[in-house]
């Protein structure tokens, strides 16, 4: 596989919490040398990652998260974040599902609340982080419905702030059950191209790390 098509399926992302805007315009500069599919930043950024890159980002995205990394925000909360991402610039939104509401068996709630941050989106990209790693085989199969019935567009595994990243039989399991047309995101744990190789070859269409980058600068390949 070759290196620009691996890149091209990346979200370069850094959400740390001492991150700070030196460190955000690192990674823009990076994503728009490398050509990433986007950047995955803290919402507070947005709206100087968006005027930073305005007429030079080569297509990069600003992508930003929302109800993270938890979940458990409510439905309005989750809307109003998205809103207000969406107005300060973010062309794509990962949210994080209310993981208990889903283990009480409340899956249209689920899919009612996914679909109504796609409507806060405006017509934005949705990805849902559904925390595989705190999950049942049952519950990640469920998840697989919910977001294929849903108006997102994207499942994604992990936040890469619980216990547990992406694995290769998520996404395996994710490309069984997932409808056609949704987009697949591995997020967390991606330490290698190599990994990046099989994360794509099992279904995958996007990449949630920071580490590809790293490994092309030949610098230590630590982090989301």
């Amino acid at each position: 596989m070759e290196l620009k098509t691996i890149l091209a399926a990346v979200d370069h992302t850094l959400l740390k919490q001492e991150s700070t805007w030196a460190d955000i315009q690192t990674i823009c500069d990076d994503a728009m040398k490398y050509h990433t599919a986007s950047v995955c930043i803290p919402a507070c950024y947005v709206a100087q990652a968006t005027e930073y890159m305005k007429g030079r980002a080569d297509a990069v995205k600003v992508c930003t998260v929302i109800g993270f990394p938890n979940g458990y925000s409510t439905t309005k909360t989750k809307c109003f974040e998205a809103e207000d991402a969406v107005a300060n610039g973010a062309e794509e939104i990962d949210m994080v599902i209310n993981v208990g509401m889903l283990k009480e068996g409340r899956d249209e709630d689920v899919l009612a609340e996914i679909n109504a941050v796609k409507a806060a989106c405006h017509g934005r990209l949705l990805k849902v982080i559904i925390e595989t790693c705190l999950l049942t085989e049952d519950e990640k199969i469920r998840m697989c419905g919910i977001v294929s019935r849903s108006e997102a567009d994207f499942i994604k595994t992990s936040t890469g702030f619980s216990t547990g990243g992406a694995t290769f039989e998520d996404v395996a399991l994710m490309k069984a059950h997932m409808a056609e047309g949704k987009g697949i995101k591995a997020a967390g744990g991606i330490a290698s191209l190599e990994d990046a190789v099989k994360f794509l070859s099992l279904g995958a269409t996007r990449l949630g790390t920071s580490r590809i980058i790293k490994i092309i600068k030949n610098e230590q390949a630590s982090g989301y």
